[in-house]
């Protein structure tokens, strides 16, 4: 069998990941150097006949070259679909393109709640009350610091879509966007200047930078509580 863990709640993804792998005690391969002589070596071995083995697979999707390699492995896994157990993790959601690969995979995807998201859209100057309310509802489902990395990414990305941000053609982020999400962030990052979102991502680097080396008094909640009553 085929399985296929992935999603942009990247946390619950990998604990789900690692537990399948210690429970089965599969081989672990990274994803980026995989080779067809691997996946053979590794379900074929020395024997003669074919064996049931457990293997796990790394981001094989979002980093290994799609080269004649990346299509021969394809090939020898949809082959032998039934006869072999793999399970493949992706640090991101890799869409239907990729989980439509194979005939019958066990596809387990991991969403961050829409709790998270609207909080992250609802971003306004003086709307601390509100972002507070929405924070606290956000932290219920999803860690805080998995949406302090969330928050950190929103503001990097209205810097970029601002009216004189200038970053629009570099960053990754941006040009993976569909037109309607940049639209709408490019129409939110409008309620601040481009001065006052370079000031605001400073302030997060500065928090990331002090919760990491505890030299801060408060927690991290905390510390966005204060950071938003204050937005």
């Amino acid at each position: 069998m085929v399985t296929i863990i992935h999603g942009d709640d990247l946390v619950s993804s990998r604990n789900f990941f690692l537990d399948k792998k210690t429970k089965e005690n599969g081989i672990l391969f990274d994803g980026s150097k995989l080779y067809i002589t691997d996946i053979i070596q590794a379900f074929e071995g020395e024997s003669l006949f074919f064996e049931t083995k457990d293997f796990f697979v790394e981001d094989f999707f979002a980093k290994r070259k799609q080269d004649a390699e990346y299509q021969k492995i394809l090939d020898y896994i949809k082959n032998n679909e039934e006869k072999i157990n793999i399970t493949f993790w992706e640090g991101k959601d890799v869409g239907k393109a990729k989980t439509g690969i194979f005939k019958k995979p066990l596809v387990k995807t991991f969403k961050l709640p829409q709790s998270l998201f609207l909080f992250l859209d609802s971003l306004r100057p003086n709307a601390g009350p509100n972002l507070i309310r929405l924070f606290h509802q956000s932290i219920k489902t999803t860690e805080v610091r998995i949406l302090f990395s969330m928050l950190i990414r929103q503001i990097r990305l209205l810097i970029a879509l601002s009216e004189n941000g200038n970053t629009r053609d570099v960053i990754d982020e941006v040009k993976r966007l569909a037109p309607w999400q940049k639209s709408k962030l490019a129409k939110q990052a409008g309620y601040f200047s481009t001065q006052e979102l370079l000031k605001i991502h400073e302030a997060l680097y500065k928090m990331d930078l002090a919760s990491k080396t505890s030299s801060f008094p408060l927690s991290l909640t905390e510390t966005i509580d204060f950071f938003l009553l204050d937005l």
